[in-house]
């Protein structure tokens, strides 16, 4: 806001008395120099002081015979005077007509304060600049008081994420100890039954061993869902679809005792997801009603499109637009509110010791997120619970989808087919090409990039490069292989990776031709992986000569 000087009065022109008690210059002056809290004072068009109130010398240390006169630069800092700042501040006033801020200032004294600024440009009615007036207040006080508060808040989060780091490693630790105990005591037992001849036997041990790691795996992936960092296979999904498809095995793993239901939107729109995590999520909610009601009741699973405004957006922290939603609802004991905004923590669990690892709802929210939607939960004691899944539209048609999870059959390769395989974890890339020499597969074994490029630069056949994505040496296996294509555009890649080091790697951003399978896997996975990217464009793959030996690991 301008301030305006008014013109003098025309010789003769009449004035009432309340407007000359308005306009008398010492009526202003005594309610200025009243003023102590507010420093009150005004610059000439230069920036030197011309007046002076009693709260300015209060608060910045100067009697007016010492400071007007002088530039105002002075109670600004060192470092805020070699950055021009109080030229700045005039030249916004002049422009704007009000600059205003915070920040620190100096006393007569030397001594630093926090003060808010206000300057206003003072202009005569026929616009020419006649100074500046200037308004400070010191809210070192306020500011010290606001900057412990910060302290705090960022001490009790940090004691906060050090408790839930705690509570993370803690479990972490019980359940792999767990897991590690029957794996080392079956690999054991496998050991001393091979050496009493005892074959027979040693296959329960076996069968233990690989149970307890496949245990192992699923919490290693649920944990990555957790943290936004498993490796997605999304594609265009029918929801509908993929609930109708459960439908039998959600009532055999419910039991008799709870009646489904199953209420399919008309019209639903098409998702973009794993279908395999959201089938496990949706399994893992069922599962959690399950157990909520050991007496019977009701289980639902809903479909249906929301469009969220921004309101419903901010509220559920998603962008606005289109989502399909589906609901798992059950009517059993429910959750307090404190137990409720508690249930997407790993490891957190209102379950007895051995009754699950508290990882089914983090998974499921980590799962949710890292597909751009959210998971929301709403819960009453006595009344259950109601666990939405948010998934953004797709526009298009859903793909095709084949939700059977049945084991693959090994598959027998074709004559004169060479795998390459980088991986810097010495076992791994043994039992990979153990598993590839026993179904005729010729592997070649390497540990790091600078040999897997040797081999990629070479003459050699290869049909397959198979690399880990987190190698040594500073190069990743993305990098080696888009090297690699460079000299062998038409290669086939499979990234086998423990998790989405990078996340921008997942199946739907790779190139043509190149493709990603998590880790740990089964061995008969593996090789039928290798069988479909190998047949995937067999009648148009050039010939390739060389014969290359297998490479010692």
């Amino acid at each position: 806001m301008k301030r305006r000087i008014p013109a003098p009065e025309a010789p003769g022109r009449p004035r009432n008395d309340a407007s000359v008690q308005q306009l008398d210059p010492s009526f202003y002056e005594r309610l200025v120099q009243s003023v102590v809290d507010y420093a009150i004072f005004m610059l000439d068009p230069e920036g030197r002081v011309s007046s002076w109130n009693p709260g300015a010398e209060v608060i910045k240390g100067y009697t007016a015979e010492e400071i007007i006169g002088r530039h105002f630069s002075r109670f600004y800092t060192e470092e805020d005077r070699a950055a021009r700042l109080p030229q700045k501040a005039l030249d916004t006033a002049m422009r704007d007509g009000r600059f205003t801020t915070e920040g620190w200032r100096v006393r007569k004294d030397g001594s630093r304060f926090w003060a808010m600024v206000v300057i206003d440009a003072v202009r005569s009615d026929q616009g020419e600049l006649l100074g500046f007036a200037k308004v400070t207040r010191d809210l070192t006080e306020q500011h010290t008081a606001q900057l412990e508060l910060e302290h705090s808040q960022l001490a009790l989060f940090q004691a906060q994420k050090m408790e839930a780091v705690g509570q993370l490693t803690g479990g972490l630790a019980h359940d792999f100890n767990n897991l590690l105990t029957s794996i080392i005591g079956s690999l054991e037992l496998v050991g001393r039954r091979l050496s009493q001849g005892r074959i027979h036997d040693a296959e329960t041990y076996i069968e233990a061993g690989l149970g307890a790691a496949s245990r192992a795996a699923s919490i290693t992936h649920r944990m990555l869902a957790f943290s936004r960092r498993q490796t997605l296979e999304p594609k265009a999904l029918d929801a509908n679809r993929l609930v109708g498809g459960m439908r039998e095995l959600v009532t055999r793993t419910i039991g008799p005792s709870i009646c489904l239901d199953v209420a399919l939107a008309g019209g639903l729109w098409s998702c973009f997801c794993d279908p395999n995590q959201l089938e496990n999520a949706l399994l893992n909610l069922c599962i959690n009603a399950r157990d909520a009601m050991p007496e019977g009741g009701r289980l639902s699973i809903e479909t249906r499109n929301v469009w969220l405004d921004e309101r419903e957006g901010r509220e559920r922290e998603l962008r606005a637009g289109p989502y399909v939603v589906i609901n798992v609802n059950d009517n059993g004991v429910g959750m307090s509110p404190e137990v409720a905004t508690r249930a997407f923590e790993p490891f957190f669990t209102t379950k007895p010791p051995g009754h699950g690892t508290g990882l089914g709802l983090s998974m499921i929210y980590g799962f949710a997120r890292q597909s751009g939607g959210q998971a929301h939960i709403r819960s009453e004691p006595g009344k259950g619970t109601t666990v939405a899944i948010y998934l953004p539209r797709h526009q298009g048609a859903p793909a095709p989808q084949d939700l059977a999870s049945e084991r693959p059959e090994a598959p027998k390769p074709a004559s004169g087919e060479s795998v390459l395989v980088v991986d810097d974890e010495p076992t791994i890339r043994m039992l990979i090409g153990d598993a590839l020499s026993e179904l005729g597969y010729r592997a070649i074994e390497v540990g790091d990039v600078r040999s897997g490029l040797s081999v990629l630069e070479s003459d050699a056949q290869i049909d397959l490069l198979i690399t880990d994505i987190g190698l040594p040496g500073g190069v990743t296996g993305k990098q080696m292989a888009d090297l690699a294509r460079r000299r062998r555009p038409d290669l086939k890649v499979l990234f086998i990776t423990g998790y989405a080091e990078n996340v921008a790697i997942s199946n739907e951003s790779l190139e043509p031709g190149m493709h990603i399978l998590s880790k740990p896997f089964a061995m008969d996975r593996l090789t039928a992986r290798i069988r479909s990217i190998i047949d995937s464009d067999r009648p148009n793959r050039p010939a390739k000569g060389g014969s290359p030996a297998r490479t010692p690991p």
